[in-house]
């Protein structure tokens, strides 16, 4: 979502266009995000802002994703939490019960206002015996007065105290796209990962055998794209080189890298 559709609150040029592409060519798709704060419903409403209409279940968090996997793992568990309320509501939806005393699980999310307490109190649940999830291992995020820190960050400040190393469920996992995927019923042949990032979203699209697009409008640009051993299928400025040719991205008349 950040740096493909949206960047600092404003559209990426073109992503509107794009979008209207895909549904007048029935073309499912999924918004994805490692960001954990906030619910499906808040997350449109700041697309909306930015003039982007997408529904609620055409968009897939972290969150969700740490949610799902939990309830595969332990129905009806327990966990301590450490997140906003992307993340608690994402839990208490499978059935999860939020507890300090022995939870099954420390579930990490994003938040702005990580407390020393609480970060205490993990530490001190994992050591007893808790497990160790984290939503995302993105160790910084973007803000218009510079990096903040974020759950990675952290995730290492708790392994650090623990020796226990967190299970990381959003991307680069691959875990995470393959939820996407059977959320709306694709496969992975045919499907294609558009992103900002090396680091998560095309390593993540690479793990779960999709075609993928590095964009230039966010986080990576084509010299942080270099230094990684692994290439996306195509570098292009931005999503704005995808209308038009959505249908059939990498056909005789589809996309070509842009130098």
């Amino acid at each position: 979502m950040d740096g493909v559709l949206v960047r600092e609150e404003h559209l990426v040029p073109g992503a509107d266009a794009v979008l209207t592409e895909l549904r007048e060519n029935e073309t499912p798709f999924m918004v994805l995000t490692n960001n954990s704060i906030y619910t499906p419903r808040d997350l449109r409403a700041r697309l909306l802002n930015a003039g982007l209409d997408i529904p609620e279940e055409s968009i897939w968090t972290s969150a969700l994703a740490t949610a799902q996997f939990l309830q595969t793992q332990r129905p009806g568990g327990s966990a301590y939490v450490v997140g906003e309320s992307g993340l608690t509501t994402a839990l208490h939806n499978v059935g999860y019960v939020m507890t300090d005393r022995d939870p099954d699980y420390v579930v990490l999310g994003e938040t702005r206002t990580y407390s020393f307490e609480a970060i205490t109190r993990a530490i001190r649940l994992v050591r007893n015996g808790a497990r160790f999830i984290a939503t995302n291992p993105d160790a910084t995020g973007p803000s218009t007065e510079g990096p903040l820190p974020a759950t990675g960050a952290v995730a290492a400040l708790i392994e650090k105290a623990t020796g226990r190393r967190p299970y990381f469920v959003g991307k680069p996992n691959p875990l995470m796209m393959r939820s996407a995927l059977r959320r709306i019923g694709a496969h992975s042949e045919n499907t294609v990962m558009v992103g900002d990032r090396m680091d998560t979203d095309v390593l993540s699209g690479l793990e779960a055998g999709l075609q993928t697009v590095l964009v230039l409008s966010g986080i990576s640009g084509r010299e942080t794209a270099e230094q990684f051993p692994y290439r996306p299928t195509l570098v292009l400025e931005s999503v704005n080189s995808l209308v038009g040719k959505t249908r059939e991205p990498f056909g005789a008349d589809g996309l070509q890298p842009e130098v």
